[in-house]
């Protein structure tokens, strides 16, 4: 029920990032009075579009749409609000430097055949190793709009709903066969390039399906639990089919507009140029925020959307927090090793591998610079000798083919997502020299990269903490490895959305199911606080 002083709300969510608006819709629905407090002079966090150089806008951040929950879309009413995704013709692109290329995803027979013209029997592979990663799949996609079971106590699970919630997993892990059950465990514990190396045989395609493994991962594909990386990759949709990706016209940021435009419909207030100094603490609750203008907001209950260490090390007085739970989230590891990069362009690129620069199916993919896991590999050992490699992992989206409110007429707009890039290094003397050698993968297969290139914008992991608060430039509020992941996402006793504090909430990528613009986690958050507050 509402609060009954006027002056205060029943929920302050700090950030208005995507998932605390979802956050925020869920609670106004429910008749909570909900406040948003943003820092940035617009919502939406690292799901923005904004103008990078005069008369070009993009997407700043976040890039494209696969993840967001289809339960989202419906109830929050984007569609009806005007949300229109595009779909990529096919997945990705991958240009060779012998002149072939493949293309990759959509339809399942063209895709055959693509993949058949460089080796017939890993075409045949297709169908079962897809079987498999469906299946598992299918089986994590249950879980991502549920708590998890929190863990701890002599019963080993905290409460009766949390036994629940265990019994329900281990129901759903025994329905498994016996090889699906394997998949589950290998997906968790092994490697994306041990799980490809023993499937497929052809250095391209090993490297288009294991690019999903090092998206936002600074790591080696080789790097034990990225298997599960590639599967977090797979959860998604678009328009209804599984496994697409797509564009939103407008960018990431029309996502977002449009979500705020529903949580003002359902009467949330939403403030932006508004951040928090630190949040207030009294008798070991929340009980609400200073903000950094010097104003004290009260609340029922404060729910943070930022990244779990900028909550707790930034914006909390320690001294009110449990000394185990401060020296666990010292612990917890954050950096993507992600270097972020929109180019104006005065002419579509045209690649060696597939000459032309009027628009063609490949320039509406996921155009993937990386020809081989050896390559992804290497990468990542360069970054970790020198904080980046001369021969990075560079992915690239020309959004402005599909899209032309991104910019001027004849002129287009591409995405740069770049791995690995060392997320401690020291980013203001090397920014200029990383995103050198991005361009130079670039120039390598399309001659006119660098004659066409009008002017950019770069955000190195430093940049990316500076502007979004995304300790140590980490796109998942935290590495997605498995002591980070479901009931132990951020910390083992707090999987349930809850923090160490009554009254503290968490609502970002932090908590389960994690990173992407899901909308998951601002989703389950709103269920928990709807109970706690009702």
């Amino acid at each position: 029920m509402a609060s009954a002083d006027p002056g205060s709300v029943d929920a302050l969510i700090v950030g208005a990032g995507h998932n605390g608006l979802v956050c925020a819709c869920y609670l106004a629905a429910a008749g909570l009075r909900v406040r948003m407090l943003e820092k940035r002079a617009i919502v939406g966090g690292a799901a923005v579009t904004e103008e990078f150089f005069p008369g070009f806008r993009n997407s700043t951040a976040s890039y494209t749409v696969s993840l967001l929950n289809p339960k989202v879309i419906r109830d929050l009413r984007l569609a009806e609000r005007g949300l229109v995704i595009v779909e990529r013709p096919f997945s990705n692109f991958v240009p060779l430097a012998d002149g072939r290329f493949l293309q990759f995803g959509g339809d399942a027979d063209a895709t055959k055949r693509e993949v058949a013209k460089i080796s017939a029997r890993d075409a045949q592979a297709l169908d079962a190793y897809y079987t498999r990663l469906d299946r598992l799949a299918d089986q994590l996609k249950k879980w991502v709009l549920r708590a998890p079971p929190n863990l701890g106590g002599p019963l080993v699970v905290q409460g009766l709903r949390d036994a629940a919630a265990a019994a329900r997993l281990l129901l759903d892990f025994g329905a498994l066969p016996t090889d699906g059950k394997r998949d589950l465990m290998d997906v968790f514990t092994k490697s994306a390039g041990h799980w490809l190396d023993a499937t497929f045989e052809s250095d391209p395609l090993k490297a288009v399906l294991g690019w999903d493994s090092v998206v936002g991962n600074y790591a080696s594909p080789y790097a034990a639990g990225s298997a599960y990386v590639l599967l977090h990759h797979c959860f998604g949709e678009v328009n209804g089919k599984a496994g697409r990706w797509g564009h939103a016209v407008g960018g990431m940021g029309r996502i977002t507009e449009l979500m705020a435009d529903e949580a003002r419909a359902r009467g949330v207030q939403i403030d932006v140029g508004h951040g928090v100094q630190r949040v207030l603490v009294e008798h070991g609750a929340a009980v609400g925020v200073l903000t950094d203008r010097g104003e004290e907001i009260r609340a029922r209950c404060v729910v943070s959307n930022v990244h779990p260490q900028l909550l707790y090390r930034r914006l909390i007085d320690p001294n009110a927090l449990p000394a185990d739970f401060r020296e666990a989230i010292a612990r917890y590891r954050s950096g993507s090793g992600a270097l972020r990069i929109n180019v104006a362009l005065s002419a579509l690129p045209d690649f060696a591998c597939a000459p032309g620069t009027t628009p063609m199916p490949h320039h509406a993919s996921g155009i993937v610079f990386a020809p081989s896991l050896a390559y992804m590999d290497r990468a990542w050992r360069d970054a970790e000798a020198q904080g980046f490699s001369a021969q990075p992992i560079v992915e690239m989206m020309i959004p402005s083919v599909v899209d032309d409110s991104l910019a001027p007429k004849g002129a287009h707009v591409a995405s740069l997502f770049c791995q690995q890039f060392k997320p401690d290094a020291d980013w203001d003397a090397l920014k200029d020299r990383a995103v050198q050698a991005v361009f130079d993968v670039v120039q390598a297969h399309c001659p006119n990269f660098r004659a066409s290139l009008l002017g950019y914008r770069a955000l190195t992991p430093l940049d990316l903490e500076r502007e979004f608060g995304l300790v140590g430039g980490d796109i998942f509020h935290g590495q997605l490895s498995l002591d980070q992941l479901f009931s132990l996402r951020p910390l083992l006793g707090y999987a349930r959305y809850r923090g160490p504090l009554r009254g503290l909430y968490h609502c970002g990528s932090g908590a389960h199911p994690g990173g992407g613009v899901t909308g998951a986690p601002g989703h389950n958050a709103a269920v928990e606080i709807k109970r706690d507050l009702a």
